[in-house]
């Protein structure tokens, strides 16, 4: 399957901004507003793109080429009627493309959600298949009415409506020669070959309200959504609203109250830079070791200080790899580095105080890497067994618990008050204490439900 993207408008309602640049050049956290539609698109499997070019369309080609730095292949049609409307651009494309596409404009801002929907909807039945929402109306919106699923009527002036158009669609061929019946009668926009496809009942919805919002390896709801960029205004909504959904839900109090604000300070000013997430990260891990050679020193308290460090800008970059649509398999292995050198805080610390405490503090430490490592297997057990949500945000018990439960910022919160108050053995004794109960918690939450699961799922007998 291609996408074709129209690219050919001059923005004029940017004013200046638009004077020497494309309106899908402009800047969005780090990445052009073209680059995020086609970086959106690949995630659902598309790789293979048609762009349509006019207003300083030469400065769009250089700066996406073939396509081959973001993966993928890109032809572009140049549309030397820009000035018209986008359904002049759209019949452009009519000689590359052979069989269904789908259909999106440079300048909005989607949920990928929505295209793999999209994509994955039998959409055999009509020539025109619309993605709509039905939030509230906004001065520019295009209305749509649509009655069992089937488009009745859509336009920017029509009278009666009950969705808007996102201008995310999935179009087959014959998409064409409604848009070129709208040509004869003098008509070039996109909407009037839509609306011919809607008078022979062959254009319907697929509404994006209807997508599950709930996203569990986000821990919270985020509705499905899509931003037209029309202004310097909408840019500014637009930064917001992606800072805020690479935003995890149901964290612990530090993180929600002191790490999130700062994290996405950082994220904010880094997208807009070359530093990746991976260097984020590696910077993250030599602090993380310098805190454990600290501790080992002696010098505990800089030591826990820099653990706080380690605390937020180990947000930092997931968050700025989920805005800048840079996800890499490697990034996976983030976790795993993440619980390495947070154990060897504990131990880096129970070494240092068996000089004064012998073999203790080395028990303790062991036995918080235990617990730890059991709560972690647990919460995997649940989620190979229970997959719409994680064990942490399954209930309102596990939700509270959530919030104060054994892990990296509860821990470090302990050894600092414990160092502050010159007692560091007693907030390691602490530590393996909040460790067990987390295990203990975690683990009889996990086997409540899997029970209840099992007692749901009739058993299929061993000879069937």
């Amino acid at each position: 399957m291609k996408a074709v993207i129209l690219a050919a408008g001059d923005g004029g309602r940017f004013g200046n901004l638009t004077k020497d640049k494309p309106k899908p050049l402009i800047q969005l956290l780090g990445l052009s507003l073209i680059e995020r539609a086609i970086l959106t698109t690949k995630q659902v499997g598309i790789k293979e793109f048609v762009v349509v070019i006019g207003y300083l369309g030469d400065k769009i080609k250089a700066d996406l080429r073939d396509g081959e730095k973001f993966g993928v292949k890109i032809d572009y049609i140049e549309n030397k009627e820009w000035q018209r409307e986008n359904g002049v651009s759209v019949l452009k494309t009519k000689k590359l493309l052979n069989e269904k596409f789908i259909l999106l404009m440079s300048d909005h801002i989607f949920d990928v959600r929505i295209l793999k929907e999209l994509v994955d909807y039998d959409n055999m039945r009509s020539s025109v298949i619309l993605a709509v929402d039905r939030r509230e109306l906004l001065p520019g919106d295009t209305k749509v009415l649509e009655k069992k699923g089937k488009i009745v009527d859509i336009g920017k002036d029509i009278e009666e409506s009950n969705c808007i158009d996102t201008g995310i669609f999935s179009c087959s061929p014959k998409i064409f020669s409604y848009l070129e019946e709208a040509l004869k009668e003098g008509k070039t926009e996109l909407v009037d070959g839509v609306v011919r496809a809607a008078k022979n009942e062959d254009a319907e919805i697929f509404d994006i309200t209807q997508i599950n919002s709930y996203i569990p390896s986000m821990r919270k709801e985020i509705k499905a959504f899509f931003i037209d960029i029309d202004s310097k205004e909408d840019i500014n909504e637009a930064k917001k609203l992606l800072i805020e959904n690479a935003c995890k839900g149901r964290n612990d109090l530090l993180a929600t109250y002191v790490n999130k604000p700062i994290e996405n300070f950082i994220v904010g000013r880094l997208a807009n830079t070359k530093i990746t997430p991976n260097q984020v990260t590696i910077l993250t891990n030599i602090i993380a070791y310098t805190s454990t050679f600290l501790f080992l020193q002696g010098y505990l308290l800089f030591a826990s200080l820099l653990t706080f460090v380690v605390s937020f800008m180990d947000g930092v970059d997931g968050k700025l790899s989920r805005v800048k649509i840079a996800s890499s398999n490697i990034g996976k292995m983030e976790h795993a580095f993440d619980f390495l050198f947070e154990h060897s805080w504990y131990i880096a610390l129970a070494i240092y105080l068996s000089g004064n405490y012998g073999i203790l503090p080395i028990l303790l430490s062991t036995f918080i890497v235990l617990f730890d490592g059991f709560s972690h297997y647990c919460g995997q057990a649940f989620g190979k067994a229970i997959k719409d949500r994680p064990l942490a945000d399954y209930g309102r018990i596990e939700q509270l618990f959530r919030k104060f439960d054994g892990r990296k910022n509860s821990y470090i919160i302990f050894i600092l008050i414990g160092i502050l108050l010159n007692v560091p053995f007693w907030s390691l004794v602490v530590v393996c204490v909040w460790s067990l109960v987390s295990a203990i918690f975690y683990s009889s939450r996990t086997i409540r439900h899997l029970y209840l699961s099992d007692k749901l799922t009739p058993r299929t007998p061993m000879w069937v």
